[in-house]
């Protein structure tokens, strides 16, 4: 008996049980179980990995019929398919087990419990300068059309996208941002990597999103962009080179057409992920008055 089999099996006597004898752990066990399925189905419903998911799904539904309708030619050779079991999963499922464990990883009991939470309150002007600079930089950029690619790195450490590219270790500025992406230069091509609120490295190698709903208005650039915020928390903002149209890359979806006080938002937000998303909008307005006054 196959391994699907017997978890297929494992679940029917749960269910049985829960019905027949019902007890307290059954009830936590079906409840547990429920949980994993919704959340398995939440993390390919939006993917290219959903048909595969339901394929699979018609697969373990034919087999199970085949078996209980006596059908010998059928159900042998459905029970070869799934006699791989759970080596094919893993190995089809890849990319969502692995986005599956990161969440898992980065989630806030696991920080808790193995003391990554995020750092202390972090002062206004340590936040609010960098800030400044990249809102600055990158709608200089937008206006003159020059293309950009700027992510900023969370709690996922993003070492082995940095080993891509040329270490920088500078402040944010944003004289530097610009003159990075200033076309024919030898940084120009690649991603920005912003770590700690400093510019970290320079034309990094940023995967490839294979998503195929992302319109084909949309180049290498933003691919990229995507890419990176699927497998990790990073955030990608992106300048786009043929429409000066800035966006922002989160959770494996874009937002396009930011402006300058849109962005001063997101960006505030990632600097200072304790606070409050009123506080942050409060905090905008309070700058834009002294900047009236001024």
């Amino acid at each position: 008996m196959t391994q699907i089999q017997e978890f297929l099996n494992s679940i029917g006597a749960l269910f049985t049980n829960l019905f027949v004898y019902p007890d307290w752990r059954n009830i936590i066990d079906v409840a547990i179980l429920a949980i994993l399925i919704y959340n398995a189905i939440k993390l390919v419903v939006h993917t290219r990995s959903n048909s595969l998911f339901k394929g699979i799904a018609v697969v373990l539904l034919l087999a199970w019929l085949s078996s209980a309708l006596r059908i010998s030619a059928v159900s042998w050779l459905l029970n070869q398919i799934l006699s791989m079991g759970l080596v094919v999963l893993v190995i089809l499922f890849q990319p969502e087990f692995r986005r599956a464990l990161d969440q898992l990883g980065r989630s806030k009991l696991m920080r808790r419990l193995f003391g990554l939470n995020s750092p202390g309150s972090v002062e206004e002007e340590d936040v609010e300068r960098p800030v400044t600079e990249i809102v600055r930089a990158m709608t200089n950029m937008a206006r003159k059309k020059i293309g950009a690619l700027i992510v900023v790195e969370r709690v996922t450490g993003l070492g082995d996208v940095i080993e891509t590219g040329t270490r920088v270790d500078a402040e944010i500025s944003g004289a530097l941002i610009e003159n990075i992406f200033e076309p024919n230069t030898p940084l120009h091509d690649g991603a920005m990597i912003i770590r700690n609120r400093r510019i970290n490295a320079a034309a990094c190698i940023l995967p490839l999103s294979e998503d195929p709903n992302i319109s084909r208005d949309l180049g290498t650039r933003h691919r990229a962009g995507i890419g990176i915020t699927e497998t990790t928390d990073a955030v990608a903002m992106i300048v786009s080179e043929e429409t000066g149209i800035i966006s922002m890359a989160r959770e494996g979806r874009l937002t396009r057409h930011l402006d300058a006080r849109s962005l001063t938002i997101l960006l505030t937000e990632l600097f200072t992920p304790e606070r409050s998303m009123y506080s942050l909008l409060g905090n905008t307005r309070r700058r834009e008055e002294r900047e009236d006054e001024e």
